[in-house]
């Protein structure tokens, strides 16, 4: 019987040879239909790499929001901001220009008062796209203004930055007299010693340093300035919500808000201005100020080194200023800007970027930075009075509540 003919085998290099082609005929299909892989492959928006589940983190949980999409081209966008957050907004455009979207997307930071950006919005000015006002005690007033003049809602998407209570600040000479004659510092006491005819001399026996001088910013330009008028109203009808418009209509009220009123000095359109003439000028410019917590903070320092030291005192009730970041849907503003708007605001919100807002006082927006680290400003600054926990927080009023506030004050200025 002849014996059969071997079969040839394949060898490892004809498999290799063998699925190369598979391959390649695989590839070929796959352009000729026009399906086209990417490479490198990317992971979300190509800001960050596939999420591993730390240790007892369960491995099948919900996947953190898609971040937003990235403009296709080159593009500008304008952030109308208060300028309490100065220091903290120009150090991070300065750091986002230095990451891979930063180089496509230029931030203009546009320095104005937070009712001052919400005027200039609804007035039509092209070159905001986003609003990032003090707090939102003024968003209601804008939604209704805007509203009346473009038909429609006009924030796109809205974010808590940091948060920043109001906070009284003297040089701390002025505050030891203060309290030794008052007690404590509110605005019932503020408003006794803006009425003291002869000033320090019948306040402390210390005519040097001549009449009581307090400060705030212009109610009608300035978030921190609004808020020394609302909380003055809560406090004195010693309430911390559901103010009316009967408290406020009260004659005892408003002769005494008006009294007050017409003692102050300033009215900057500029938180941030104000502490900085403080700072600079010395007890000459003021004896106190009434500011967000955050911008006492920021200047302590600063203040140390050229007048001595401050101190901070916090009103009650008191309101949190949650510095809102506000996309705009303006019929200005284009898809790519908006698209940029949303990349720079998650820029914002990342860990190490709200790490330097806490180094600036504030206490960040996102929830996973401590405070109450050794390190961290609200334990250091305790010897100036600064306070982790607060007493007592009011509620942000009604728009007509707010409205009326405003115009008690006008006549109060132009009746001085």
């Amino acid at each position: 019987m002849s014996e059969q003919p071997q079969q040839p085998k394949v060898t490892c290099l004809g498999y290799a040879v063998i699925l190369l082609f598979i391959t390649a005929c695989l590839a070929g299909a796959a352009y000729f239909f026009g399906i086209k892989p990417e490479w490198p492959p990317k992971f979300g928006n190509g800001l960050s790499t596939p999420t591993v589940a730390a240790p007892g983190q369960d491995p099948h949980a919900s996947p953190a929001p898609t971040p937003s999409p990235e403009p296709a081209s080159s593009v500008e966008i304008g952030i109308a901001y208060g300028t309490e957050k100065k220091r903290w907004l120009e150090w991070a455009v300065n750091e986002f220009a230095q990451t891979p979207q930063g180089r496509k997307i230029k931030v203009n930071l546009l320095p104005m008062g937070s009712l001052e950006g919400a005027q200039e919005l609804v007035a039509g000015n092209k070159a905001i796209n986003v609003w990032s006002p003090a707090s939102a005690l003024y968003k209601d007033t804008f939604v209704q203004d805007w509203q009346l003049k473009y038909n429609k809602q006009p924030i796109l998407r809205e974010e808590v930055l940091a948060l920043s209570p109001m906070v009284f600040v003297f040089w701390a000479e002025r505050y030891d007299a203060f309290i030794a004659k008052y007690k404590t510092v509110s605005f019932t006491t503020i408003a006794d010693a803006l009425k003291e005819p002869a000033g320090w001399d019948a306040i402390a026996q210390k005519p040097e340093w001549g009449v009581f001088k307090f400060g705030h910013t212009h109610p009608n330009e300035s978030n921190s300035g609004l808020m020394t008028l609302v909380l003055a109203s809560y406090q004195y009808t010693q309430k911390s919500r559901g103010l009316t418009l009967k408290d406020i209509l009260d004659p005892k009220f408003q002769n005494w808000l008006v009294t007050m009123e017409r003692g102050a000095s300033g009215l900057s359109n500029s938180t941030g201005t104000m502490m900085k003439e403080m700072v600079l000028k010395g007890p000459a410019s003021y004896d106190a100020l009434f500011v967000y917590e955050n911008v006492a903070m920021d200047f302590l320092k600063n203040a140390e080194g050229r007048w001595g030291e401050l101190r901070i005192a916090y009103p009650r009730p008191n309101m949190w200023n949650d510095n809102p970041y506000y996309i705009i849907d303006a019929p200005w503003s284009t898809s790519d800007q908006r698209k940029a708007s949303a990349v720079f605001l998650e820029f914002l919100l990342s860990e190490p970027i709200q790490k330097q807002a806490l180094v600036h006082g504030f206490r960040p927006g996102n929830p996973s930075i401590a405070i109450k680290a050794p390190d961290s400003p609200f334990v250091t600054y305790g010897k100036y009075g600064v306070r982790i926990d607060l007493d007592e927080i009011a509620e942000a009023p009604k728009g007509e509540i707010i409205s009326n506030i405003l115009a008690i004050w006008q006549r109060s200025v132009s009746g001085r």
